[in-house]
């Protein structure tokens, strides 16, 4: 015991004290790197996603959401090389020799490379959707045929939730069909089916007049960019004539648009006597007995559509 304290002096007590506070001042001086570096990223991605001059709330919203999409991906990616510098820088401090393990990370990055060729190419693909600002956070987006909202994006998955709550995981590389919904303004398209005896020119003046006045809402209407956009008669369908339509409006507000005016629409066709479509059946019976074949149509007709339940009564 005595011959363990003999060996230990002033200047070995001093040396590991210093090398105790560089590895501490390290860490400490990481962390706060980290953070200031983060924050200049988030502003700098701020000012390069910025809107073009115009002004409009619209493009205002589209700069915030790939300012935030940016601003995430790049802060943890600076957050992560500054802290891998820093664990060597501090680990090597304390006289922990650092050359083979950077030689043996050089080996596994070669390795892991030829062996995880996929998690290469998601990452390559993930920074291509974000240079080339394919979708961002708070997007409506069709991924591989999934729709839901953007919910975040990294370098490796993208994230979609779906109407039902439900979480969908992409690995980036695996996107090979992708639709955003809400890149800069969007469309509520409407196929209205009217009866074939409508006057067709009259049909589509009540739609544009009920757009008119929806746009005169206080709410609904800062959600409309564009007067409605009544194209005509699109297609003769089996019990309807159908006419198409679409308004233009703000991003991600299409179907609270589009609901609106759905209402609005059904109240005014009802006061307008304008009839909505439904299926139409031209029963022709030929023979002597056409009572008894009506009759027994009718029965066919009732057993199909009463539940199961009914029929056993």
């Amino acid at each position: 015991m005595n011959e363990i304290i003999d060996g230990i002096s002033v200047e070995s007590i001093l040396e590991l004290g210093a090398k105790g506070f560089r590895f501490v001042l390290i860490l400490a001086l990481a962390a706060l790197l980290s953070r200031i570096v983060a924050r200049l990223v988030g502003e700098l991605v701020a000012r390069l996603a910025v809107d073009d001059g115009r002004g409009d709330s619209m493009r205002a919203l589209e700069s915030k959401k790939r300012a935030d999409t940016l601003t995430n991906v790049a802060s943890r990616t600076v957050t992560i090389a500054i802290w891998a510098v820093a664990i060597v820088m501090a680990l090597s401090e304390i006289g922990f020799n650092v050359g083979p393990l950077l030689a043996g990370a050089g080996v596994a990055g070669i390795a892991v490379g030829f062996g995880a060729q996929n998690l290469v190419r998601d990452f390559f693909a993930g920074f291509f959707l974000l240079t080339e600002n394919q979708i961002r956070v708070g997007d409506v987006a069709v991924i591989n045929g999934q729709a839901g909202l953007v919910e975040k994006i990294n370098l490796r998955t993208t994230i979609l939730r779906d109407v039902a709550g439900e979480v969908h995981v992409f690995p980036n590389g695996a996107i090979t069909q992708l639709t955003n919904k809400t890149r800069e303004y969007s469309f509520y398209v409407f196929d209205v089916g009217v009866a074939y005896k409508e006057d067709i020119e009259r049909v589509m003046r009540v739609m544009e007049a009920v757009a008119a006045e929806l746009k005169k809402d206080a709410e609904i209407g800062k959600m409309m960019l564009e007067p409605i956009q009544v194209f005509g008669l699109d297609k003769f369908a089996d019990s309807a004539i159908v006419v198409k339509a679409r308004i233009k409006t703000t991003p991600n507000q299409q179907w609270t648009v589009g609901r609106a005016y759905n209402l609005r629409l059904k109240k005014r066709f009802d006061a307008e006597n304008i009839e909505f479509p439904f299926p139409h059946r031209t029963v022709i019976i030929r023979g002597e007995n056409q009572e008894d074949e009506l009759r027994k149509l009718v029965r066919d007709e009732l057993a199909k559509a009463l539940p199961q339940s009914d029929k056993d009564a």
